[in-house]
């Protein structure tokens, strides 16, 4: 995989990920995830692939004060904003497929649209089963396939026409996990037999084009490989192509459905 198939942000664009990405995405995304993984008070929890830390935070609100939250991340820019946010949480460097903990200490396991940048998937969820204690969950979120997504779709043609395959693969990157046979069969491959997987319906919403363009461009990988004048090109196709995406009060709001994984380790 290249940095963009992995998913890596660096510099200030981990900043814009937390401010434009986490609403417009993620935060929706984190309670589903903690309900399903039945987080509680007392409990220990381990986000794998934490970012900024939209899961973990939540966690830590459900553990209390006799619990306890690490979240771990192979990106120390998203670490430095999430260190910032919570500073109570511990927040690790490091990789999902070798995580840095002992056996079977975590009572619950999360990791929310992390898995599809993984250098090794199979390895990473061996890795979370193993820290998790018997009877422990794992909750994975993926993102559903670019098709059911509308709006990424049609950015992923814009950004095809305007600069070619390999900058559009960046935008189809976090999608690949989204057919679910291909989901089962990873999880299976890792020795994970009793995975059940519910989709879910979910909305992208951005205040306008703009804010859309802006935060997919510089709150992700594409900052690294669109320049200036390349942004403004698509900020002034976008503007046409993606109109029917805007509400009467130029708001934008498309579906962007995903998958959550869950297992208990037995």
């Amino acid at each position: 995989m290249d940095a963009q198939e992995k998913g890596q942000v660096t510099g200030a664009a981990a900043d814009i990920y937390q401010t434009f990405f986490v609403p417009a995405l993620f935060a929706e995304w984190a309670p589903r995830v903690v309900d399903a993984a039945e987080i509680g008070p007392g409990q220990r929890v381990l986000d794998v692939a934490c970012g900024t830390g939209v899961a973990a935070c939540e966690a830590a609100g459900r553990v209390g004060p006799d619990g306890s939250v690490t979240g771990l991340d192979r990106n120390a820019d998203m670490l430095a904003v999430a260190g910032r946010i919570a500073p109570a949480i511990d927040w690790r460097l490091g990789m999902a497929e070798a995580l840095p903990f002992d056996d079977a200490v975590f009572d619950a396991v999360v990791s929310q649209f992390g898995l599809m940048f993984f250098d090794d998937r199979a390895a990473a969820l061996k890795e979370m089963m193993r820290v998790l204690k018997p009877d422990g969950r794992l909750v994975v979120a993926v993102w559903d396939t670019l098709e059911n997504s509308p709006g990424y779709a049609a950015v992923t043609v814009l950004l095809e026409g305007l600069f070619g395959t390999h900058v559009a693969d960046a935008m189809r990157a976090p999608f690949v996990l989204g057919e679910t046979d291909r989901l089962r069969a990873l999880f299976e491959s890792a020795g994970i037999t009793d995975a059940q997987i519910s989709s879910r319906e979910g909305t992208a919403r951005f205040a306008s084009i703009e804010a859309w363009v802006h935060t997919d461009v510089k709150g992700w990988t594409l900052a690294d490989i669109i320049d200036d004048a390349q942004y403004e090109r698509l900020l002034a196709e976008a503007q046409r192509d993606l109109a029917r995406f805007c509400r009467d009060d130029g708001r934008v709001a498309f579906a962007a459905p995903a998958h959550l994984v869950t297992s208990v380790k037995r």
